[in-house]
C-alpha cells in the first residue's frame, strides 16, 4: 500500500459557541491542512498512485470554500461548532466525495490551528 500526503491552507475566522474562554470571541487562524490518501495499485505507465497535481487541486477546491469567511456562517457549522475537530471532519467528508473518481481512499485529514495544536479526523472503516 502507498500513502500520499499533501498540505495546503486557508485563512478564516470563527468563534466557539458554549466555550468558556477567549475562543468564544470572534478570532481567526491561518489553518494548515494535511490530507492523506492511500491505495494499492500504481498506474502501470507512470508508476504513481495519483498525480500530486490532481490531489492538490481537489484539496484546494474544498479549502477555497473555507477561505476568508466566518466559518460559523456555513450551514454545516450552524449545526456543528467550528472547532478544529469539526473542521477536519467537514473537510474529510467533502474530500471523500470528490476523491471517489480516483483509485485512492481518503485516509485522514489533519487541521492545524497553530504550530503546536492540531486535530485529525479519519475513519476506522477499512473499506473507506
Amino acid at each position: 500500500m502507498w500513502i500520499l500526503r499533501v498540505r495546503d491552507g486557508f485563512s478564516s475566522a470563527h468563534f466557539l459557541r458554549g466555550y468558556e474562554g477567549k475562543c468564544e470571541n470572534l478570532h481567526g487562524h491561518n489553518w494548515i491542512v494535511e490530507v492523506e490518501v492511500e491505495g494499492h495499485e500504481l498506474d502501470s505507465k507512470t508508476g504513481i498512485l495519483l498525480d500530486f497535481k490532481i490531489l492538490k487541486s481537489v484539496v484546494r477546491d474544498v479549502l477555497s470554500d473555507l477561505d476568508h469567511i466566518l466559518l460559523n456562517d456555513l450551514e454545516y457549522f450552524k449545526k456543528f461548532n467550528p472547532s478544529a475537530e469539526n473542521i477536519a471532519r467537514y473537510i474529510f467528508e467533502a474530500l471523500k466525495e470528490r476523491l471517489k473518481a480516483y483509485n485512492v481512499s481518503l485516509r485522514s485529514v489533519t487541521v492545524w490551528e497553530s504550530e503546536s495544536a492540531s486535530a485529525t479526523y479519519c475513519t476506522s472503516d477499512s473499506s473507506r
